[in-house]
């Protein structure tokens, strides 16, 4: 009887892991490639990956924070085509204290810039803009049937006193605008209630964080597009502390993102 043919060896392959740190994970191009399924045109996932780089390394405590959180904010910025960074103020990437989960996660807040951005690509709205309003400057409004905003700010640049009020005005598409009118006191009672509030942007730029807050506000009166709702939402998890970006990452991992990238057993993983 003849014996038995062993076959040859074959050489055992597993699925390459998935990156462990926000560096590897922003480089890898299989990510590169899903966060650009999300992104518009007009921004490249390199150039995405490279601005929140930058922010990485320019916020210490980021190091601290679980690189799926990270990376889980990095999509929401690709979700709504916004850049982020103090650059051009669309948005923010801050550390937050995950006491439920028991980590540093890294939040996704807006800025004022990104939401009107996001109301002008709507293509519902002409204008949409927002202002700060200080104890020395004119400001006469009224709401009802004979709805008027009169902002005349003082001439006297170093001494305009105070915030006093932020609003905003959007002009329509079909014609007619709305207003949304907030007083600091209001502005605080959201600021005391935001998770985020003694921290990020809220300490470092409380004027736009304010202007922000009525636009959120005015969104609800707007014809408003996917985008926009989808940016109210976060922004409102954000503010609530309920925001959960390493969710994100898991999705990608669910959605096999990484079927077909194998690589031999034993061999070294950059």
């Amino acid at each position: 009887m003849t014996a038995a043919v062993n076959p040859l060896p074959q050489k055992q392959e597993s699925k390459k892991p998935m990156p462990k740190d926000v560096n590897g994970m922003l480089k890898d191009p299989r990510i590169q490639a899903e966060i650009s399924t999300a992104l518009p045109a007009h921004i490249k996932p390199e150039r995405l990956a490279r601005i929140a780089l930058t922010e990485f390394r320019k916020t210490p405590q980021l190091a601290n924070c679980d690189p799926k959180s990270f990376l889980g904010a990095v999509i929401q910025c690709a979700q709504l085509g916004l850049e982020p960074g103090s650059g051009l103020g669309h948005a923010y990437l801050l550390p937050f204290q995950n006491k439920r989960e028991g980590r540093t996660d890294v939040q996704f807040i807006i800025g004022y810039r990104g939401m009107i951005d996001l109301a002008r690509r709507s293509g519902q709205i002409v204008s949409l803009q927002a202002h700060a309003v200080y104890e020395n400057d004119h400001f006469d409004f009224a709401y009802g049937l004979d709805e008027r905003l009169e902002h005349i700010p003082s001439d006297d640049v170093a001494n305009r006193g105070g915030l006093k009020a932020v609003y905003a005005v959007a002009k329509l598409k079909g014609g007619g605008h709305q207003i949304e009118v907030m007083w600091k006191s209001e502005v605080d009672q959201i600021r005391s209630q935001s998770k985020s509030g003694k921290s990020g942007p809220w300490v470092s730029h409380y004027e736009e964080m304010a202007k922000k807050t009525v636009i959120r506000r005015l969104f609800k009166y707007l014809p408003v597009s996917v985008e926009m709702q989808k940016a109210t939402m976060m922004d409102e998890q954000a503010e609530s502390g309920l925001q959960d970006n390493a969710g994100y990452y898991g999705d990608i991992e669910a959605g096999n993102v990484f079927d077909g990238e194998y690589e031999a057993a034993g061999e070294s993983q950059q």
